[in-house]
């Protein structure tokens, strides 16, 4: 448990991790079936986001905000979609789904694979939640229609009680799962079409924790599924961590990763194979500013940690701080201290590749930062599990006291995380 500052205590990441593991064994959730589908690994990640916020741990991890016109030009778009955007025409060998995050317009994590498999691969990109690439096709307004209606509860099996005799947060698991499993079940059907009409041979994919219906799709059919990596992985990643390696349904059969460290860094579900992809999209790094500290927030921790940014500019005055905003966050979400700047525009990993040190809790970037030379110091803040590994290694430290910046540790095996493209050897070894 961590306290909050106010007298009350929080549960910690790990701790919560804990609790639905329990809750998974000892309600045999991996093995419940309902409607033809397992649910649970539909609603797992989303449990723990919810557990997480609701613990006040972690706010939403990448929030969506619109205003009502932004909503009218969305359906508008979803409308439209149905002639414009349709991944029906055509005849295609894979199908690539890119991820939303596209920084300055350049979605980095199928970039290189998109070259290479060129005219060959159906680009299913959709711009719900961001600008879909140009070229690309969706199912937007079908992905939108399928959670449309459904019930507003379902039978929980008892796990949100459970849940909430360990931890003390009570979840409307319930809720989710009446809207999660439909949907999975409807767009499970539509993309089984999909494979079938083109007679796909390889799904490549990002996030498949959140595009279960593309990957059980693919699996209804034996079609291969390949999932890149697209973040940090750990032991309390959710989306990945299965201890002991049970069966777990509709996984991807391969996890395509940066590097050797995230191969074996949490237990996979039984059956998925690990390739080292390598990186093509890290620059070089550059001439290091010995004063420039970049600290790189998250939409789930970024208050706290601006009073960690805040605090290491008090401790070390002739530093230059910078705060860094995540993709989903705004300005206007944070009072700047005066000792602190604020980072926009322009590219992390340039600013990363000219930084003497890093400061961050769970976020990809510190990776990044490490293998473009960062001194890498982790905050003491909720979720900074996720690097223990690292620390442990002696590649970061865990910051306590903002102090003991100066002691950051450089990492001394880079290629560990990021690793040199291997994409070409990869992608000419699929399946005839």
């Amino acid at each position: 448990m961590t306290s909050t500052g106010n007298g009350t205590v929080r549960p910690t990441v790990a701790e919560l991790c804990r609790a639905i593991w329990q809750v998974e064994r000892d309600l045999e959730l991996l093995t419940w079936q309902t409607k033809g589908a397992h649910p649970w690994p539909i609603i797992r990640m989303r449990v723990f986001h919810e557990l997480t916020r609701r613990s006040g741990i972690h706010g939403a991890p990448h929030p969506v905000r619109r205003t009502p016109y932004d909503k009218a030009a969305l359906v508008a778009r979803h409308v439209t979609g149905i002639v414009t955007r349709s991944p029906f025409p055509g005849r295609y060998d894979a199908l690539v789904v890119p991820h939303p995050r596209k920084p300055n317009g350049v979605e980095i994590y199928t970039d290189e694979l998109r070259a290479l498999l060129g005219d060959r691969a159906l680009i299913l990109d959709s711009g719900i939640n961001g600008s879909p690439l140009p070229g690309s096709t969706n199912l937007d307004f079908f992905t939108s229609a399928a959670g449309a209606v459904h019930r507003r509860t379902a039978d929980d099996r008892g796990i949100a009680t459970a849940l909430e005799e360990l931890t003390g947060i009570r979840v409307p698991v319930g809720a989710l799962l009446a809207r999660e499993v439909p949907k999975h079940l409807r767009l499970r059907a539509l993309y089984r079409m999909l494979l079938k009409k083109h007679k796909i041979r390889t799904v490549y994919l990002v996030v498949a924790y959140f595009h279960q219906h593309i990957v059980g799709a693919a699996r209804d059919l034996g079609i291969r599924v390949v999932e890149l990596q697209h973040g940090a992985i750990s032991p309390f990643h959710l989306g990945y961590s299965y201890p002991d390696r049970p069966e777990v349904a509709d996984q991807p059969d391969e996890l395509w990763c940066f590097g050797s460290y995230w191969t074996d860094v949490a237990d996979l579900p039984a059956g998925m194979r690990t390739e080292v992809m390598g990186a093509p999209f890290l620059p070089t790094a550059g001439p290091k500013d010995p004063r420039r500290v970049l600290f790189l927030s998250q939409g789930t921790i970024g208050a706290e940690l601006l009073q960690v940014a805040d605090a290491v500019a008090k401790q070390h005055p002739e530093l230059e701080v910078l705060y860094r905003l995540h993709p989903s966050e705004r300005p206007a979400d944070y009072t700047i201290p005066a000792g602190v700047q604020l980072s926009t525009g322009g590219s992390t990993l340039d600013l990363l590749a000219t930084a003497t040190y890093q400061v961050g809790v769970s976020t990809t970037a510190l990776f990044e930062g490490m293998a473009l030379g960062c001194r890498t110091a982790v905050a003491n803040l909720p979720g900074h599990e996720y690097l223990d590994r690292a620390i442990t290694r002696g590649h970061a430290l865990l910051m306590r006291d903002p102090a003991q910046l100066i002691d950051a540790p450089l990492c001394d095996d880079p290629t560990s995380y990021y690793a040199p493209s291997d994409l070409s050897r990869l992608t000419a070894e699929q399946p005839e």
